[in-house]
């Protein structure tokens, strides 16, 4: 057994060595333009990958929970509607005791699950090549300097940006650009489609 896992262990080593070298060969000309630029480019592509496969990627028990949940949430929003308020009230709390409750905690459990399969891992992945690739000693070799940024402190030393920090930073900017501009993405096409319907027919 011992010696099945020292195996697997060297193989699965071997595996992410030759995919690092693989990535070291895609994003090498990326270098050319700094290692900014390189780290946020790799922030991007992790992004568009993460999205992609969130929205393409969904289990058969996710589609069913997520059915199953609404048809219940929709039957206690209707429970809700009754004239009578304790009527009502007590109609939801059976509703919630009786399927709400249960389906709403594995729709939840499923979408998470699925998140950090879809969303998290390839962030956690892409995190882990950048702190591989573009640690100190290899800033320095290939760039001249051990960090990204240089800030300077008026009162105190330098405030230094590292690679994984430039990394972070450079996902969370990349979701709130993706954010704001499908806001205005939306808000255009939506008001299109209402100037569009509002035309008079042409007879």
């Amino acid at each position: 057994m011992e010696d099945f896992l020292d195996s697997l262990w060297f193989k699965t080593v071997d595996l992410v060595h030759h995919i690092k070298s693989f990535l070291d060969v895609i994003f090498a000309p990326l270098n050319h333009l700094g290692p900014a630029f390189a780290i946020f480019t790799i922030a991007f592509i992790t992004v568009v990958i993460a999205k992609f496969l969130t929205k393409t990627i969904k289990t058969k028990r996710y589609r069913e929970l997520k059915k199953e949940f609404f048809h219940w949430y929709n039957l206690r929003q209707e429970a809700l509607k009754v004239e009578d308020r304790d009527k009502a009230r007590l109609l939801a709390k059976n509703i919630d005791q009786a399927r709400l409750n249960k389906v709403y905690y594995d729709y939840f459990l499923e979408g998470f699950l699925l998140s950090l399969v879809t969303k998290y891992l390839p962030i956690f992945f892409s995190l882990a090549y950048v702190n591989e690739a573009y640690k100190p000693g290899n800033l320095l070799k290939l760039f001249g300097r051990e960090y990204i940024f240089k800030f300077p402190n008026p009162i105190g030393e330098p405030i230094f940006v590292g690679s994984v920090l430039w990394f972070m930073i450079s996902i969370l900017l990349i979701y709130l650009g993706w954010s704001i501009i499908g806001r205005f993405y939306k808000k255009y096409t939506g008001q299109r489609k209402a100037e569009f319907e509002g035309e008079p027919s042409s007879a």
